[in-house]
């Protein structure tokens, strides 16, 4: 999901955590927040970058409205090696280390208020590039891989409830093409990182927006 690439992005009601932190809250103890990582100088500047962008879209969900300009931004995000691990969950191997990807990120207005103000909504992204460098684990050039998709997403009452990426034609180094080729393939089939589109688009929506909401345009006076 294009989304995903704004600071670990995409639209995730609900709490993020271990599921270890997650029992001990449904035992009735309180849980200790994940420590947030320290972003490199260059993972600070990716993620000012990306500011203005999530500002504009975070104050589409808050206003809920449809009338006014589209969002297009240049998206810059870099993925550690082992967050791209864990989201894989060892369904899919990820044989690299860090992934730099870059994307231009557009999002029609009217379809991002109407899956915050409907009961029900779907929305269906057009297709979409995705340029990723790939950081071998050994030292060696990097991989550049360029893939599209077309993400799906389905709200309920303001939350996203299902996900499906759909990857679509991939270029890749001969070395790498058929890896890559394979884990889009079970993706499509089996939708293994829907669930992850999904906590990752709530998340967004409420403690990313969270973060800038002293900032949105909606709350400042005219």
């Amino acid at each position: 999901l294009a989304l995903l690439i704004v600071d670990r992005a995409g639209f995730a009601a609900g709490e993020t955590g271990t599921p270890a932190e997650a029992n001990k809250a449904a035992a009735g103890a309180t849980p200790t927040p994940a420590k947030e990582p320290e972003l490199t100088p260059e993972e600070k500047a990716e993620k000012e970058a990306r500011k203005a962008c999530k500002i504009k879209i975070c104050d589409i969900l808050a206003t809920k409205d449809a009338t006014g300009d589209d969002v297009a931004c240049d998206i810059v995000k870099t993925w550690r090696g082992e967050d791209i691990a864990k989201m894989l969950g060892g369904k899919i191997d990820w044989p690299w280390g860090n992934a730099v990807c870059q994307s231009k990120l557009e999002l029609q207005r009217a379809p991002l208020a109407k899956a915050m103000s409907e009961a029900s909504y779907v929305i269906a992204m057009p297709s979409q590039k995705v340029r990723c460098t790939l950081a071998q684990k050994d030292k060696g050039e990097p991989y550049v891989v360029e893939i599209a998709m077309a993400p799906k997403v389905t709200f309920k009452d303001g939350k996203a409830s299902e996900a499906t990426i759909n990857w679509g034609e991939a270029q890749a180094p001969l070395l790498v093409y058929p890896l890559v080729y394979a884990a889009t393939g079970l993706d499509n089939q089996t939708n293994v990182l829907g669930p992850e589109v999904v906590r990752m688009v709530n998340e967004f929506a409420t403690k990313k927006c969270a973060g800038v909401k002293s900032e949105l345009p909606s709350n400042k006076p005219n």
